[in-house]
């Protein structure tokens, strides 16, 4: 069924916002009487029916509340080194369909990308689109948050996750034995293209991180978060 998130859900009926209206009558070609659920990040699902419909304007009455299951049991940060290019879109779209959390582009020394301020803003925004969408896409119970760009030293300092992992090419621990179902709280470092440095290495494990691999094989950066937050879903009981 079609899932929208809005800011909240009244009791009764409720007008979507014309973006909203536009996208279930002219994309979706949704009809009086089809049904819809709303979400708005409390936990819950609200399954719709609508009442009246046009390009302008949608109104739906709530017809019944229930529990979102499908958020997992842990929460996964990832601290993106920002790549190059427009990598970034889809390491957020998938990460979100996977279940992540919140999403972190640090610049790291070797990051190619390093945009102003101006249109780190812009990016951002952009990011937080597509975060949605993906998230309506797929059934999530939460829209990630992609956080504004910010230094690698800054993310570290603000990372108060239960456990840190840095993924890196020099190999590490495996996940099997760094990550089980009593984890409530992970972060994971991706690095750019060009990977972390060894004084960033050295930085991220001061601060409590844990070197992990992903085998054998060097992993793109867009690749690695996508194996990494998979590996971590299927660990923690997350894709039974």
């Amino acid at each position: 069924m079609q899932k929208l998130f809005v800011d909240f859900v009244p009791e009764g009926k409720i007008e979507l916002n014309e973006e909203q209206s536009r996208h279930i009558a002219k994309s979706l070609r949704m009809r009086v009487g089809d049904m819809l659920t709303l979400t708005c990040g409390d936990g819950n699902d609200y399954g719709c029916i609508i009442d009246e419909i046009d390009a302008g304007q949608v109104i739906l009455s709530v017809c019944y509340q229930q529990a979102n299951n499908s958020e997992p049991s842990v929460k996964v940060t990832l601290l993106q080194g920002v790549p190059k290019g427009d990598k970034m879109e889809d390491i957020i779209q998938k990460c979100t369909e996977l279940g992540i959390s919140a999403i972190k582009p640090v610049l790291t020394h070797r990051a190619v990308s390093r945009p102003d301020e101006k249109s780190a803003r812009k990016k951002q925004t952009r990011y937080q689109k597509i975060a949605l969408e993906a998230a309506q896409q797929s059934g999530r119970g939460i829209i990630p948050e992609v956080c504004e760009m910010q230094s690698l030293k800054k993310a570290i300092e603000n990372d108060t996750s239960e456990l840190k992992i840095l993924f890196y090419e020099g190999g590490g621990e495996p996940l099997t034995s760094l990550i089980n179902k009593d984890i409530h709280s992970v972060s994971i470092y991706i690095g750019p293209e060009g990977g972390f440095e060894q004084n960033e290495v050295e930085m991220i494990k001061d601060n409590g991180g844990v070197i992990a691999t992903l085998g054998s094989r060097i992993l793109r950066t867009q690749t690695a978060p996508v194996a990494a937050l998979t590996a971590i879903m299927l660990l923690t009981g997350n894709l039974e």
